[in-house]
């Protein structure tokens, strides 16, 4: 009969990895029909169910490219849906004096980045090019340039309210010596 060999894993210092075991671990394959790859990505079934699919990353890329949460619920749902998520959100909202971030990196609040579309400018975009939007706007819309015409006067206060918020979000953003 064969001796039974000492295992390294035993006492201090623990040389083996802590909750390690000899036995095979089972692996998820992914839920996508005929896919035979580790499933590590985890996506919803339906909204706010614990349900999850478990992919593989291409098939899950795939998945949520196609993945829409307001799908079946009329325009009235999905304002109630979007308002009680917002709410829930608020509690976890960063706070103000943490937005020392620069922009392009998820700092951007939803009033900016409706700003930033009524001027068709990207997220990542520095202040310099906000004012030539503006200005470009401005001289293009302005009710004194356009008398008369109230689809322009419109245009023009959207582009002046947009710079506002943008103008106001830059000022809190730099940080600006005493």
């Amino acid at each position: 009969m064969p001796k039974a060999k000492r295992s390294d894993n035993w006492g201090f210092p623990r040389w083996g990895s802590y909750e390690s075991s000899r036995e095979t671990e089972k692996m998820q394959v992914c839920d996508r029909h005929g896919c035979d790859e580790a499933g590590i990505c985890p996506a919803p079934k339906s909204p706010n169910s614990p349900e999850r699919w478990q992919f593989c990353e291409k098939h899950a890329a795939e998945y949520n490219r196609g993945w829409d949460y307001f799908e079946g619920l009329d325009k009235e749902e999905r304002k109630k849906r979007e308002a009680d998520e917002q709410r829930d959100a608020n509690a976890y909202q960063e706070a103000k004096h943490y937005s020392w971030m620069g922009s392009g990196d998820g700092s951007r609040s939803r009033d900016e980045m409706t700003a930033l579309e009524i001027f068709d400018l990207t997220p990542d975009v520095d202040f310099e090019a906000v004012k030539k939007a503006w200005r470009a706007m401005a001289k293009e819309f302005h009710p004194d340039v356009n008398p008369g015409d109230e689809e322009a006067a419109k245009k023009f206060q959207a582009a002046q309210a947009a710079f506002d918020v943008l103008k106001i979000a830059e000022e809190r953003r730099v940080w600006k010596p005493v």
